[in-house]
Formats: C-alpha cells, structure tokens, sequence
C-alpha cells in the first residue's frame, strides 16, 4: 500500500474514533418526542409501494430520504432505539470523511483538510442532528450534498448532480447548497445549470404546497420573523467558542492565501445559515439546524490549525495541547451536559412505555408534558397496544376501575 493511501486510510479511522469517542452517549439514549409519530408516518410514507404517492406529495417528497430511511430501521429492528441512534451516528462518520474527500479536491481548504473534518467529528454546535433521530433529515441533506461538493470539485458533474437531486430530496433548505457549490469553484459555474435547474423544480415543489403544509403554519419559515437579530446572533455563536480565536490566528498571522479561504469559510456560514434564519418561534436557531454551518466553522478551525503548523514548526507541541484541549471541551461538554439534556427529552415516553409494557390496563394520563400524539404513537409502536389504552379526561375512564394511574414527574 502506498503511504498516501496507509495516510488516507488512518485519517479515516481516525476521523469514526473522534466521531465515536464524543458522541457514543447518544446510544444509550431512548427515542425522543417527534420520533415516535415520525416513525409511525414513516411507515406509510416509506416504503417501497408508496414511493409514487410519496414523491407525488409537493409537501412529504421533500423530505424523502428520511421516510426511507426511518421505515429502513423499522423494517429492520422496530423501535429498538440503539439501532436508530447508531444509525445517526454512522451517518456522522460518513459525512466526516466527506468533509475529508471535500477538503483534500478544494485547493483552498487542503491544507486544514484532516484538522477540519476532526473538529467537525467532535463538535459539540450542532449535537441536536446527530443525538436526536429525527434531526436525521440534516445528516442526509449534508451527506448528499457534501458528497455532490466533493464530486463537483473533482469534476464529476453527472454525479454532482444526482447526488444533489438526493440532497434536494432530503430537505427543503437544501436548496443553499447551490450557492455553496459556487464558492468552491466560482470558475465553472454556468456548469452548475443542472443543479440550478432541480432547484427550481424543489421551489416550485415548495411553492404548491404553500397554502396547506403545516411547515409554513408552524413557525418553522416566515417572511414576518426578525432574521436581521436571528442571523448574526446565530453567526456570532456558532463561532463561539473556537471560530473566534481561530479567525483571530488568521487574520493576524496568516498570508493573503489563507485569509482568503478563512473569508470562504465565513461565507459559507453566512449562508448555511439563512433559511433557519426565518424561525417565527425563536431568535437562536436549533443545534440541528446548524449542522451544515459547521462545516464553515471545521475549515475555519483546520486552516487556523495548518497556519500554526506551518508558521511555527517549533510549537508543534503547543499545537498539539490546543487540539487536545479542543477535543477534551467538545467531548466532555457533550458526555456530561449534553447527554444528561437528551435523557431527560426522552424520559417521558420512556416511562410510559415502559409502563404500558408492563400492564394491560388502560393508562389514566393525569400529567404528560408532550403532545397527546407522541404517547399515542409511542405506546402503539413500542408497547404494541392501541392509542385507546390512554385515557385523557375522567369521562374516558368511565366505568373503568382498573385503569393505572400515569404522571410524569422529571428526576
């Protein structure tokens, strides 16, 4: 084997055990509130008999992938929560060595490729998309669409375009990558036609569904939210904590070249970051949201650390401790604070499921924090039994005097 591949190869293995390493607590999380009534639609949306009337649904087809990918692990192990949670983080290694392959075909990312797609493995910023499943809607749009920057950059134009389709396929904010895709390779983009071209038939998609999808009713997009305050105050914190001191390096110690491409990877911030900027219901966009605004972040953090590398060959040692030190904040932040968050998410229909496991009365639900949906769905899909078996008012007990008693109380 030649040492560029035995290189290439340890980078990756590297790349699984950083990814592994800071986010293993999240399998030993129990499903969290919108899977349950995910899955269940997934069921119907996703399999391969419905695949005309799912991608015939103007409001469903953009979010395809994670229909077939949900009734996949249905198929495969039920509701069995590791599965689904190592599945996220399967996806997660697989979109580290994209930003990898990316890096190495973008002559201005090269130099910070490995140092890039490290920080990004371990990040703690977007923890939402890969430690709650039903972010996963956000690791396959960045899956597809880093896989679509990385073919692009190595001129494979047909598969650029493909594997955009699928990104295009996954979620509707997809559509930025476009403009991405033109930063790294400003050069050739009148060659971007195709790609331009399934992103008018993704808005026209968006477009038709305009009047009726709850996605327009819910918070999630209006042209009425304050983005001028939700825009920067997301940019300035998705550089907090090592964006800042690693554009500081940058802008101070770096030659024109690098500073250059640190100015790409602010830009490409910017705009990964514009469609979550409409949210009615908050001026902070979700962790999830900020998966592919990360990416900006990771080459910002690898071309600071390659700057230091080249610079100061002697401080090599110091170099080291500040990665070391980069690696312990993400990892441990997110093994202790994080992990306890998402416990406590998934606690409410733990417990209820595990209560309807136990018994098979009907449940008398005096307290739930969450909609009456996501216990309906959880105990149908992991307790097997019908959404009847909960009882929501005293007139549903009527009569009944066998009913078990359900509140939930948070440790």
């Amino acid at each position: 084997m030649k040492s560029s591949s035995r290189t290439l190869v340890l980078e990756l293995f590297l790349l699984a055990a950083l990814a592994f390493l800071a986010y293993a607590p999240s399998l030993n999380i129990g499903l969290i509130a919108d899977d349950y009534p995910n899955i269940s639609q997934a069921r119907t949306w996703g399999a391969p008999a419905d695949l005309s009337t799912l991608l015939g649904d103007a409001q469903f087809r953009l979010r395809s992938t994670s229909y077939w990918a949900m009734y996949a692990l249905w198929m495969t192990a039920g509701v069995t929560p590791v599965v689904y949670h190592a599945a996220s983080l399967l996806l997660h290694v697989l979109n580290c060595w994209l930003l990898l392959a990316a890096g190495r075909a973008w002559p201005a990312m090269r130099a910070g490729a490995f140092y890039a797609a490290a920080f990004f493995a371990v990040h703690e910023g977007h923890q939402e998309a890969v430690m709650w499943f039903s972010a996963v809607n956000e690791l396959l749009m960045f899956l597809f669409g880093a896989a679509a920057l990385a073919c692009w950059l190595k001129r494979r134009e047909a598969a650029s375009a493909a594997l955009f389709a699928l990104a295009l396929l996954s979620k509707e904010s997809a559509l930025i990558l476009l403009p991405l895709l033109v930063f790294a390779a400003p050069g050739r983009w009148k060659r971007l036609w195709p790609h331009a071209v399934l992103c008018a038939l993704a808005i026209a998609s968006i477009a038709a569904s305009r009047s009726y999808s709850f996605r327009f009713g819910d918070g999630s997009f209006s042209l009425s939210a304050p983005f001028w305050i939700t825009w920067p105050q997301s940019f300035a914190r998705i550089l907090w904590i090592w964006g800042w001191p690693a554009l500081a390096l940058i802008l101070f110690a770096a030659p024109r070249g690098p500073r250059r491409a640190a100015g790409i990877a602010l830009a490409w911030i910017g705009i990964a970051l514009l469609p979550y900027s409409f949210l009615a219901y908050s001026t902070r966009i979700p962790s999830r949201q900020t998966y592919l605004a990360s990416a900006g972040l990771a080459w910002l953090f690898g071309l600071a650390a390659a700057q230091w590398r080249n610079a100061w060959p002697l401080r090599r040692g110091l170099l080291n401790a500040v990665l070391a030190l980069a690696l312990a904040h993400n990892t441990v932040y997110l093994w202790t604070r994080k992990a306890a968050q998402f416990r406590e998410r998934a606690a409410p229909t733990d417990q209820l499921v595990a209560l309807a496991r136990r018994t098979r009365a009907p449940i008398r639900v005096e307290c739930f924090p969450l909609p009456p949906l996501v216990a309906e769905e959880a105990v149908r899909l992991a307790a097997d039994r019908p959404p009847s078996t909960l009882q929501w008012t005293a007139a549903a007990g009527e009569g009944r005097s066998d009913a078990v008693r359900f509140c939930y109380h948070s440790r």
